[in-house]
Order: C-alpha cells, then structure tokens, then sequence
C-alpha cells in the first residue's frame, strides 16, 4: 500500500468538482470514482455550481464498484433558484446535500458588480422560498450546505434551520475569498452545532492559495469535533484530488494534529452529514 493509500484509506470527501462542466475539471465522475477506489476511500460527494450530480453519481456508483459516490443539488439559477420542485425531486433521487446559492449567491454576485444573484436573505429575514426548503431537508434528514452567501447571511439561514428541524448543517468553507468568516463569526455559528467544511485552497485574484494554516487555527479555536476536511478539488489549477488531500492530512499530521482527530474530522465527521454512521 502506497503513502497515499495509508493516508486516504477509509476517508470520505463531500466537496469535489468533476466533468461534465462548463469549466473544464481535472476528472470526469468516473474517473474521480475510479481514483476515489483506487486509493481505498469510503466515499465521495461530487458538486456543481450548474447541474444536479445525485443523477450522475447514481451512474457513478453502478460504473464502478467499490466506492461510494453521492451528489446533491446546488440553488442557483441554472435549476430555478431557490426551486422546491426541483429540491423536492433531488431528494427522491438520493441528493445527500442541497447547497444554498453559490457562484450565484446574491453576495457573489455583488461582488462581481451584478445584481443578479439569488437572494436567501433579505433585510436580515429569510426569504419565504427559501422556509419550504429547509422543512424538505429536514424531512429528509440531509445536509444543508450554506453556499457563498456573507456571514451575516448566513447566520440568519443556520439560525432558521435549526428552528425548522435541519439537523445536518455544513459552513462551506469559511475561509473562501468571498464567504471570508472571521473566527468571530465562525463562532456565533459555532453555537448551533454545525460542521464547518475547511477545504484545501482558495481562489485569490485567479490562484489558488493553499488554506493550511488559516484552517489550522481555526481547527483548533473552534474543535476538531466541528470540522470537516473537504478538498473543493477538481480544478485543472490544482493538484490531482487524491495528492492534494493526501498533502492536506500529512500537513495536519506534521502540525501535530491527532490521528484520532483527522480520523474524526476526514472520516466518522463526514459520515454523519452523509448519513453512513
């Protein structure tokens, strides 16, 4: 067994993108699959900002043997915005997360100058599309991941999710150039029990920076017990997925992280938000 297979054997990823995509990925589905297996990993979530992947990770699994792959749906415009039919029809497909809006979120959207974005806050209240929604996942006992939307929005959705029964809760990378959580505000969070997905880089003015350190801290401020390690791999920019996160958990080992806590943050964490206790 390989370095990297003794480094990722059991673990479980629930952030990578893969083609078909508009933005050309390093790997199609299948081949991630066969690459998930190859190293011994428990299971994978593939992502898009523009289509469902549950569909695509159904053909997924029945293509490769061996690993478990899983999807979800992500509410941008591309499937209607904040659209309970097509949440609703994500879930009886299998959808292990449903994303709040992200490359499309109204903050992102903003940011880039545009007016266009789907809105999940308005006025410091939920928008109404958006209660139906949240009363599907919990019925469903699946993963919400809050997307891309500010901090302060994104305390409003965690706040009324909870209050509405979603008991699987995922912060998408807090450290992410346009989400940009202070530790401040990762621990107003911190108080409704969510997990917080702290990923191997982030786009800064068109590169990736590796997030080691900046997770590092945040890691050891808030717990090991609230985080989850995630890639957000897939680009053609960064590392193949398997050696980037192999990289990220020999970091974290270097540092002096536990074994016992990479287990929980890379294996029984991300199995709780997928449902594989």
């Amino acid at each position: 067994m390989s370095e990297t297979e003794t480094l990722l054997n059991g673990i479980i990823d629930i952030h990578i993108h893969t083609n078909p995509d508009v933005r050309g990925r390093r790997l199609s589905d299948l081949q991630l699959a066969a690459e998930a297996r190859r190293v011994g990993a428990r299971a994978i979530v593939i992502k898009s900002h523009l289509v469902t992947t549950m569909d695509r990770a159904s053909i997924a699994r029945e293509a490769v043997p061996g690993i478990e792959v899983f999807g979800g749906i992500v509410l941008n415009p591309h499937v209607g915005g904040l659209n309970a039919v097509a949440v609703d029809t994500a879930i009886k497909l299998g959808a292990k997360i449903v994303w709040l809006p992200t490359s499309f979120s109204a903050n992102e959207r903003k940011r880039q100058g545009k007016s266009d974005g789907v809105e999940t806050v308005v006025g410091g209240k939920l928008v109404p599309a958006l209660q139906p929604i949240l009363k599907m996942v919990a019925e469903a006992d699946i993963a919400l991941g809050t997307g891309h939307g500010t901090p302060a929005e994104t305390l409003v959705v965690v706040e009324e999710a909870r209050k509405l029964g979603v008991n699987k809760i995922v912060v998408n990378h807090p450290e992410w150039t346009t989400v940009d959580m202070s530790i401040a505000d990762q621990q107003r969070l911190a108080q409704f029990d969510v997990f917080f997905e702290r990923c191997y880089a982030r786009n800064v003015d068109g590169r990736y920076d590796k997030n080691f350190q900046r997770n590092l801290e945040a890691m050891q401020t808030l717990g090991y017990e609230s985080t989850i390690v995630a890639t957000d791999g897939g680009q053609v920019e960064n590392p193949m997925w398997s050696e980037a996160l192999a990289e990220y958990i020999t970091f974290l080992l270097q540092a002096g992280v536990p074994q016992a806590a990479v287990d929980r943050m890379t294996r029984s964490n991300p199995a709780k938000v997928l449902g594989l206790q």
